[in-house]
């Protein structure tokens, strides 16, 4: 297996317990990486006065991929979202969030297994707002038909590689009409390419999440613009257990940044009891993005032989009593005993 350059983006708060966790199953998985440590976040912001420093993002144009912590964004003030920089820069524009049910970690929701595939370079989240007068403050939904496009094709494509049967639009075109019309017509006209092999379907945003809470089990993958692909994919993260257990991808047409979906952390950050489990299924995602799809099995299974049967090495928002490291070492010792080449069994 040749060396791979990726770049190592810590984070804050928990980020660089839970990032350090996920370098150390990787090595567990054989995986042969130059790390390449630059900044990104609140660390950086207070270090070079720029939350996403100009040397940490020519780092990831040459390495391609990054496998990054979470960061702090300030609430209602502060520096702008290093993510959402990041993705606009890089144009990142398919964020990619399998939601799975954890062996030994089932909820009552059943059996739950889909994948949330999430625009990630427009619409309300983008942040486009202005002040236009004392009191007043408009914030602009941006849809273009380009983005919403390129967005349907990488879910079918996505959906054709892991052989996922149904791709739904999610939308609210009942509503915004113009907006996310064009949303749902661009979805609508892709879905012609895949007929016969890919289902397609719509429904309401708001209708989704009732649904997602009743009837989980009906959905497979999921196409959403940003925002909603935001609040969504945290409610579905709810459903196997909390955002702890839910990683996701950023993809581009150059670069990939891999990273859990949950946020900082800071009222836990520096006491060893972070839950690592959603960056280090992160990390597997990288593993097969790099070309490595038995590392990527490896590490899922190594994950669910220690959910199913060593529950003292849970961290505690698990129901466990151990720690970061404990988990982390349980789960390296579960990748070890992974035998390379065995079937998936995830």
């Amino acid at each position: 297996m040749s060396a791979h350059r990726v770049v190592f983006l810590a984070g804050d708060g928990i980020g660089p317990e839970v990032a350090g966790a996920a370098r150390e199953v990787l090595a567990a998985a054989n995986m042969e990486i130059d790390w390449v440590d630059m900044d990104l976040g609140l660390g950086a912001f207070e270090k070079h006065g720029d939350a996403l420093p100009p040397q940490t993002l020519e780092a990831i144009k040459d390495c391609s991929v990054a496998l990054k912590g979470p960061t702090t964004t300030p609430i209602g003030t502060g520096h702008v979202s290093a993510n959402v920089r990041l993705r606009k820069e890089l144009e990142l524009f398919a964020n990619v969030r399998p939601v799975k049910t954890v062996p030994g970690l089932e909820t009552p929701y059943g059996a739950v297994d889909m994948v949330i595939i999430r625009e990630n370079t427009e619409s309300l989240y983008a942040g486009l707002e202005n002040e236009v007068a004392p009191g007043v403050v408009t914030s602009i939904k941006v849809i273009t038909d380009r983005a919403c496009r390129r967005i349907s094709r990488f879910a079918f494509e996505y959906a054709r590689q892991w052989g996922r049967g149904e791709v739904t639009a999610v939308h609210k075109a009942n509503i915004m009409k113009l907006a996310d019309g064009l949303f749902l017509n661009c979805a609508r006209d892709v879905s012609g390419d895949y007929e016969g092999s890919i289902a397609f379907s719509d429904v309401l945003v708001d209708a989704l999440c009732m649904h997602m809470v009743t009837t989980p089990e009906k959905f497979d993958v999921l196409l959403l613009e940003n925002l909603y692909g935001d609040i969504v994919s945290d409610l579905a993260a709810g459903l196997i257990g909390g955002l702890g257990l839910a990683p996701g991808g950023n993809y581009g047409e150059n670069c990939a940044v891999f990273e859990a979906i949950h946020g900082t952390a800071p009222d836990i950050a520096g006491q060893g009891v972070a839950n690592p489990i959603a960056m280090i299924l992160s990390a597997a995602m990288m593993c097969h993005h790099l070309g490595h799809p038995d590392a990527y099995k490896r590490i899922r299974r190594g994950v669910a032989a220690v959910t199913r049967e060593n529950k003292t090495a849970l961290t505690p928002d698990l129901g466990g009593s151990g720690t970061t490291e404990s988990l982390t070492k349980a789960i390296m010792a579960a990748v070890e005993a992974q035998p390379a080449g065995a079937a998936a069994g995830e």
